[in-house]
């Protein structure tokens, strides 16, 4: 089968097209046909600096992915020949990403694919909604009418989470960096947005809530935005982050003000090989799914690349500034 492989740590270019193995299904595995296959952050990251398992190079990036499934395992008994799937598996070094023709997964791990959205919106979704999922419901505990901050409401992890907030019965303020970002926001159903580079969010935060602070904040950009948000969040409020906090943190407002911090890394069960939270990642693309048949939920797709051009397509995500997500297909 034909595949993107990572051939060393660099630049784009070293991803490159070839030929390898078409996989075998194991016993309790499904054997995909793969249709698309979603970009995220994760996958610049290990291409430029070298994956998780460099023992195991060349590498197939591509943590999510969606597509047909051509054959099952002698166990399998959750799917069928023909099913349409998604899913967040391998890409990390280790097992098979998704940047290839076929994958192999374990039928826990998937999902039946949304029937009312193209296999691009799909190999968009897993890895960003399951973030989002863990974050604000998990992590974050939050609780029908509860207020929530948000930050980075337009990208590929914000725009999924406004949309579960809103789901959950919350009130959703979110931080963007331009008026077309904002109008995005908006039309997810985001209560208000805040043009960081315009009004200093935590005053809006504080102005919205009375000078109370919001249930729940979620960094999902990293940097100093962590450190900032503490005076958002109201005392004994919540405030989760899906980066690695700066070593210069300065945690005494967190603390003067009793927050609970919450870390979220949805790649942790897939690293560690903890096979009950991956089925469990699979329930809730099941339950996502559902809900996007409904028309309550959708992930945006703001470009769409052929397998050949992954390259392309990572020089677009490293200019930063995302609004929704990039895909490959895969034909």
């Amino acid at each position: 089968m034909k595949a993107m492989m990572m051939t060393a740590p660099g630049n784009p270019e070293v991803l490159q097209m070839q030929d390898v193995p078409k996989p075998s299904p194991g016993n309790t595995d499904i054997l995909v046909k793969l249709k698309a296959a979603g970009i995220n952050p994760i996958d610049v990251k290990l291409r430029s600096r070298g994956t998780f398992y460099p023992d195991s190079m060349p590498a197939i990036l591509g943590c999510d992915g969606a597509g047909i499934v051509e054959a099952v395992g002698s166990q399998v008994t959750k799917f069928r020949v023909g099913d349409e799937v998604y899913f967040c598996n391998g890409g990390l070094g280790k097992h098979q990403g998704n940047y290839a023709e076929y994958t192999t997964i374990d039928q826990g791990f998937a999902a039946l694919k949304p029937k009312s959205v193209s296999f691009a919106s799909a190999a968009a979704t897993p890895l960003v909604l399951i973030t989002a999922w863990e974050a604000l419901y998990e992590r974050g505990r939050l609780e029908p009418g509860e207020k929530v901050l948000i930050h980075g409401g337009a990208g590929g992890v914000g725009h999924v989470a406004i949309q579960l907030a809103k789901l959950k019965g919350a009130k959703v303020c979110t931080t963007v960096s331009s008026d077309e970002k904002a109008n995005f926001a908006q039309q997810l159903g985001a209560d208000l947005v805040i043009n960081y580079k315009q009004t200093d969010f935590v005053q809006a935060v504080l102005d919205w809530t009375q000078g109370e602070g919001v249930d729940l904040a979620f960094d999902t950009v990293g940097g100093k935005v962590l450190e900032q948000s503490f005076p958002a969040v109201r005392v004994y409020g919540d405030i989760v982050t899906i980066l690695e906090p700066k070593a210069d943190t300065v945690w005494k407002v967190a603390r003067n003000r009793n927050l609970r911090v919450g870390m979220e890394l949805m790649l942790t069960p897939m690293q560690l090989g903890m096979l009950e939270a991956q089925q469990h990642h699979g329930e809730i693309l099941a339950e996502c799914a559902t809900w996007m048949d409904e028309g309550k939920l959708k992930v945006s797709v703001s470009q769409e690349f052929g397998l050949t051009e992954a390259a392309k397509a990572h020089k677009l995500l490293e200019t930063g500034s995302m609004t929704g997500k990039i895909v490959l297909l895969i034909e």
